[in-house]
């Protein structure tokens, strides 16, 4: 089996999971965007699954996609998955129109300085850590009611919704409870900014507990190892 035949056979895997979850939950397999967590992966490999029909990529730093988009077919919808730095706001408005880890005020404030400059409209999630973890980025829960209205106020971003990873685990069932924590406070947002302001989306669960996050609400998935299979090893450095 060649390297495209197993990207393909993996996305249709997972499509059929995917539209599994939504069967058990009632909900309907369009409400649920599959991202491709294409971190580190050869645009050979990208290639391949866009040819067998994943449109939405999503990509951890913004120099490598910069690297990787010119080789791709246009079509594709870039996201960037990890948090941004302040300095690499210009850069990735470039590629990127949706961010899902927008982690405190200022950088929004930075993406909308520069979406106003150049006349776009941009999706932000915001990511909250959920388990206060140190080694994790993202807004406090008390924060998110002030942090999503101020957001919500400005010109050419769109709050799209909330992102979050829960705390590391062996079983997938052990992320439930902080999806279905994630998704209440969705709940409580679209109650107080309204739908013209707040889209309600949550993007939440990866290739370990996807499944459990589509039956608690999840709108996007991201997917990296069990769609593009392990990351290829980083080149040594060479000597000097």
């Amino acid at each position: 089996m060649s390297g495209a035949e197993a990207v393909a056979g993996r996305l249709a895997a997972l499509e059929a999971r995917i539209a599994a979850a939504c069967r058990r939950a009632g909900r309907a397999r369009a409400e649920v965007t599959l991202v491709g967590a294409s971190k580190q992966q050869p645009v050979e490999t990208l290639a391949a699954a866009f040819a067998a029909g994943l449109r939405v990529f999503g990509e951890n730093r913004v120099q490598e996609a910069l690297a990787k988009a010119p080789a791709l077919p246009p079509e594709i919808a870039w996201h960037l998955l990890g948090p941004l730095q302040s300095n690499k706001v210009r850069m990735a408005l470039r590629l990127f129109r949706t961010f899902h880890a927008v982690d405190r005020l200022s950088i929004a404030h930075d993406l909308e300085r520069e979406a106003g400059r150049l006349g776009l409209e941009l999706s932000v999630f915001l990511e909250v850590n959920l388990g206060g973890e140190a080694t994790k980025h993202g807004f406090a829960e008390e924060e998110l009611p002030g942090a999503a209205r101020e957001i919500a106020a400005l010109g050419h971003l769109r709050l799209a919704g909330l992102m979050a990873i829960p705390p590391p685990t062996d079983d997938p069932e052990d992320s439930r409870p902080w999806f279905r924590r994630l998704a209440a406070r969705g709940r409580a947002l679209a109650g107080d900014l309204g739908p013209a302001r707040y889209g309600g989306r949550l993007s939440m669960g990866m290739s370990d507990d996807f499944e459990v996050a589509v039956e608690e609400g999840a709108t996007e998935v991201r997917v990296g190892t069990s769609l593009f299979g392990p990351r290829p090893a980083r080149p040594a450095p060479a000597a000097e």
